[in-house]
Parts: structure tokens; sequence; C-alpha cells
């Protein structure tokens, strides 16, 4: 096995090096069978995921930064007309305007980034992303505590924790575990887009810790009666730790306060 290289250290990359974990994440970006007209794949690497995506796809775009990969990926997939291996930043690209999918072995260091870019995308439908075990459980809300980012999106996006990828797997083997993190755009939004402003609006707030409590924070714009039937209409005790509280409460919340 090679060793790693510098570079690939300053790049963040662990390479998979496990072909049947490759093909169950080709199988999770691609679900049920049905073709994507386009996906985007972050981190192309050395092809071990492309590899497998690439019959499963009409359309796919390899993005590698590593310029020094890219032309063995180009050599490697030369018979293979779907796909096109771009040399290059991925953050650096612009969302295609129609429907895509994004997959790929993320760069630890660079996630947060990469799903930013994601959510942004006013195409895209779903992505399949393997991460850091701790971001993808922190999202998914596995740990039985919701993030800012998460219920913030949650009336478009469905997130899900849908798979373990054990460190062993990875070359250079990095010092945790991974997960793979499902984000799919909803068919039919949760709330009407006029009133996203809102939804931003009360989450935030909430989220601000100003009063010492979820409760206290909403008080400070909206009258405690109306709090109180808030928590009421959404099943929460008064003292509930705003982590603590699910999407779905959260929509409730939202009914009453708006």
């Amino acid at each position: 096995m090679a060793r790693p290289t510098r570079n690939s250290r300053a790049l963040s990359q662990n390479f998979l090096a496990d072909r049947a974990t490759a093909e169950h994440l080709a199988r999770l970006a691609v679900l049920h069978g049905d073709q994507p007209p386009l996906l985007l794949e972050v981190g192309a690497g050395k092809g071990a995921l492309t590899e497998r995506l690439a019959p499963l796809c009409r359309e796919l775009r390899a993005y590698e930064i590593d310029r020094r990969l890219v032309p063995v990926l180009r050599d490697r997939f030369s018979a293979a007309p779907q796909v096109t291996v771009i040399g290059g930043d991925f953050l650096a690209a612009k969302p295609p305007r129609t429907p895509f999918s994004v997959a790929g072995n993320v760069p630890f260091s660079r996630t947060a980034a990469i799903v930013d870019w994601c959510l942004r995308a006013p195409a895209l439908t779903d992505a399949t992303l393997l991460t850091q075990l701790e971001y993808a459980r922190k999202r998914t809300g596995d740990y039985g505590s919701w993030t800012l980012l998460t219920v913030l999106s949650w009336p478009r996006y469905d997130w899900r924790l849908v798979g373990r990828v054990a460190r062993t797997r990875f070359r250079p083997v990095p010092g945790v575990d991974a997960g793979v993190i499902r984000i799919e755009r909803r068919r039919t939004p949760l709330l009407a887009p006029a009133a996203q402003d809102s939804w931003r609006h009360l989450v935030e707030l909430g989220f601000s810790g100003v009063g010492g409590s979820l409760h206290a924070s909403l008080r400070r714009v909206h009258p405690r009666r109306r709090v109180d039937a808030a928590f009421r209409a959404a099943g929460l005790d008064p003292h509930a730790l705003v982590g603590e509280v699910p999407p779905g409460r959260w929509l409730r919340l939202h009914a009453v306060l708006s």
C-alpha cells in the first residue's frame, strides 16, 4: 500500500480503499436504480467511487482538486463517455441550472463548505456525502439533539444518517470513523415560500441563547401567553433545551407564533 503523501494530507484526502464500501455508497447515492440525469462527484480521488457511480449515471462530472490525480482519472475513465473529469475545486463550480445530484467522499476539513454549497444550489435534488461520523450524527439528530442548520433547512430538506464506515477503510487511515449523510430536497416544502422569512427569524431567535432557555428567548419577541400556547401545541416542556427540540415541533411552534 502506497504511503500517504504530504499533499494528500494538506488537502485532507482520505481515499476510500474498500470496494464493497464504494459499491454501497454508490447505491445509496442512486436510490432505487433511478439514473440521475446529472451527478456531480466531490473529490474523485483515485476513482474508487467514480468507478461504481459511472454505470448508474447518465452524466457524471467528477471533480478532483489534486491536479496530479486528474490525468490518472481521465485515463482510467477514457472509455466511459458519460464521465467527465474536471480538475479543480468543486466549491468554485457554478451549480447546474437543471436538476442534479451530488455524491462524494468529502474531505473532512471542507464538509461544512460543501454542504453549504449544496443547500444554496436551487436545482439540487439530493446529496449523499461520506463525512466525519460526528458531523453526520450532529446534523441528522442522531445524538438526540438538533443543530441550527438542520432546523433552518428542514422545511425544504430531509436529513438522514444512512450508514457508517470504519476509519480502517480509508488510506491514509483517519483518526475517526465516517458516516454517510443523505440530504434530499422535499418535493413539497413543509412551509410556503412566503413563510420562509418568519421561519428563519423564529429559529434564529430560538437558537440565540439570549434569556437562558428557548422559552425565554422566544419571549423576547412574543408575549408569554402566546409562547406558552405554542409550547403546549408542540408538546414541549417550558424548560426544554433548544437543541433537544426536533424540527417537527419547531413547525408547531411556528404555526402558533408566526
